[in-house]
């Protein structure tokens, strides 16, 4: 398979697609190995997992440059890079405290000769489907405490992006211990349907479409599927908040890392009373973003990872315009170099039917809609098959909370926008078509990867059949 450069748009890259017996090959190889990786005490997966974290900072130059040709921006693969390291450690200084907290031994029972206790099993072989926006960290963000929790792990990043593959199985090839229950593979489609059927638990991230094939094809391996999907985030700005400051929050909050992020701010509902000054200010603050071309390393603005992803807003941003909407700044799909941009681009006059509004954009496209009344932008907001996140600006907390807690959303920034990007331990679920299954932030980021056996001790004389007798009961 031949890959894309998103920046030259060329195809400078190739891999070779593992085949159906290669995956089943490789699941039962991780199958072998796991139940040895589970029954080492959990410190001791601990100590192994540092030592990864070691050895992925050593790697991380040769992991960065790749990752950047993968996905065309500097900055933020080295932030992903660097980001593993501190995940692992974090996971490593909780996870014997979750697990015990979650082991819980020697309870009473509502009978009073009977003691409970909890045992805590690993689904043996975990399986991630990873998508390309951000191809390092969500190909690992639920293998680590999969890991942790005693899972061997079989990881598919996308097709898209591999290139940094190599260098990562280099930094695993260096921690043998690791190497006998961590694998990545390469591969399409079809390598992923391969995949789900040979694990024990699937984890996707991507399109609602895919992840539809994805639980059907988990469902008939009776396997469970946690599922992040797409997302259209709203964010309200209330009358109380300063329209300036709000302007620049929504700003980033929309277009970082071109707006290719599933918690990206896609919808901009605005008090109408700072309407003016708000909009006024966005427009000029979207006019200072600067596209990273020619120079990699200057501007705030990369490409299109997957460059139909911007004919695909080309067409969103056309049809919103032939219904009457306003284009502000940006609007238009260039290429330069080969590699396929869009400048942040501010949309007035829009109405709910158009795809900008109702459809995941996946780029910095910030649809502008004013309200007069907090009822309509609740509802306006909630009116989406989506409910991943979403955003409150307020002047207080506790008045951006009060509407928060209205939204049909998972995970809500209160007077900031997209936090699910930095915030990974408040638990969440995704609510409506944006996703199923536990969350992966918090404590079941981790408990979500075992299975609970219960052991229910009897401390007096069992009873017996003859205790049963008919005669007992007729006796009163």
């Amino acid at each position: 398979m031949k890959v894309r450069n998103p920046r030259t748009g060329e195809f400078d890259y190739e891999i070779r697609p593992i085949d159906a017996a290669g995956v089943a090959a490789a699941a039962a190889r991780l199958r072998g190995n796991q139940p040895h990786w589970a029954a080492l005490p959990i410190d001791e997966r601990c100590a192994i997992m540092l030592r990864w974290a070691d050895e992925i900072e050593k790697h991380a130059g040769a992991i960065v440059e790749q990752l950047t040709i993968d996905t065309g921006r500097a900055g933020i693969a080295a932030i992903e890079v660097g980001g593993v390291p501190g995940t692992i450690r974090r996971w490593a200084a909780q996870a014997s405290g979750i697990i015990d907290r979650h082991s819980p031994a020697n309870i009473q029972s509502s009978n009073p000769t009977i003691m409970n206790s909890t045992r805590l099993v690993p689904f043996p072989l975990f399986g991630a489907i990873a998508p390309w926006n951000f191809p390092m960290t969500l190909s690992l963000i639920d293998a680590i405490p999969a890991l942790f929790a005693g899972c061997a792990a079989l990881i598919k990043p996308s097709e898209i992006t591999p290139r940094f593959v190599e260098p990562l199985r280099a930094s695993i090839a260096d921690v043998p211990e690791l190497a006998q229950v961590l694998e990545i593979i390469v591969g399409d489609a079809a390598t992923g349907q391969v995949l789900v059927a040979n694990v024990d638990y699937v984890c996707f991230t991507g399109s609602v479409a895919t992840g539809r094939k994805v639980a059907v094809a988990a469902a008939e391996a009776f396997i469970p599927a946690n599922l992040e999907l797409g997302g259209k985030d709203p964010m309200i700005i209330l009358a109380s908040a300063d329209p300036v400051e709000a302007a620049k929050t929504a700003l980033r909050a929309s277009v970082l890392a071109t707006g290719q992020a599933c918690q990206s701010i896609e919808r901009l509902y605005v008090a109408r009373p700072i309407y003016s000054v708000f909009l006024d200010t966005l427009v000029a603050e979207a006019d200072k973003v600067r596209l990273n071309y020619p120079d990699i390393n200057q501007g705030e603005i990369g490409p299109f990872i997957f460059a139909p992803q911007g004919q695909k807003i080309a067409e969103q941003i056309a049809e919103a315009k032939e219904k009457g909407a306003r284009i502000l700044t940006g609007g238009t799909v260039e290429v330069l170099g080969g590699g396929t941009y869009l400048r942040p681009t501010v949309i007035a006059d829009v109405t709910p039917d158009m795809a900008v509004v109702r459809d995941e954009s996946f780029g910095p496209v910030l649809p502008v809609i004013p309200f007069d009344h907090v009822e309509d932008a609740i509802a306006q907001a909630n009116d989406s098959i989506y409910g991943l996140s979403a955003a409150i600006l307020a002047g207080t907390s506790e008045e951006a909370e009060a509407v928060g807690a209205r939204l049909e959303a998972g995970a809500i920034s209160i007077n900031d926008g997209s936090m699910t990007a930095m915030v990974w331990d408040a638990e969440n679920s995704s609510f409506k078509m944006s996703g199923m299954g536990p969350s992966r932030m918090g404590e079941s980021g981790l408990t979500r990867f075992f299975r609970k056996q219960a052991f229910m001790r009897q401390t007096a004389e069992p009873a017996r059949i003859q205790d049963f007798a008919e005669e007992k009961f007729a006796q009163g």
